[in-house]
């Protein structure tokens, strides 16, 4: 049986595996052709990005093996959380491990933290429209579709999906 996964805040010395499980969740997906990207690039400034929004990382037996980044309307890093929900980003898992759980036990761990939150009333994400192994983790979370809110990359015509979970009443 494996260790268990642990998901908790990460810190500076976790940066440098974030940044490459990001790249390599990516490039694996086939979301990108290569890590010279502008967004990849970007993504991969974790420092900027912990500076700017709550990073998790998902752990087993002292190794990092996944991260998320979560935010909440009006920081940097959300794009589409409404007031009343928190929004997950760059969920990966690192692609040696895919499979394991360490995705739903982030995803679980972010339900959790969300109905904690004073006027949280669910949790939301964005997903791109092929990314189905990421699309069938969400559904079988409770995540559903809001065709309403897709929305495109500006400067683009990349089509990006949004998902959302409400959270149980309090």
């Amino acid at each position: 049986m494996p260790s268990p996964i642990l998901i908790r805040p990460a810190v500076p010395s976790d940066y440098d595996s974030v940044a490459r499980i990001t790249r390599d969740s990516y490039l694996a997906a086939g979301y990108f052709e290569t890590a010279e990207h502008p967004y990849m690039q970007q993504i991969q400034k974790v420092d900027a990005r912990a500076a700017n929004a709550t990073v998790w990382v998902a752990e087993r037996a002292g190794q990092v093996i996944g991260s998320v980044t979560l935010a909440v309307a009006g920081e940097p890093f959300a794009d589409i959380a409404l007031e009343d929900e928190v929004e997950f980003r760059m969920l990966v898992v690192d692609p040696s491990v895919q499979r394991s759980g360490a995705g739903k036990a982030m995803v679980e761990a972010i339900l959790d933290y969300a109905g904690t939150l004073e006027g949280i009333r669910g949790v939301s994400l964005t997903t791109g429209m092929t990314w189905d192994s990421a699309h069938g983790l969400y559904q079988k979370t409770g995540f559903q579709r809001v065709p309403e809110r897709d929305w495109l990359v500006p400067g683009t015509d990349i089509k990006l999906l949004v998902y959302r979970r409400d959270l149980p009443a309090t």
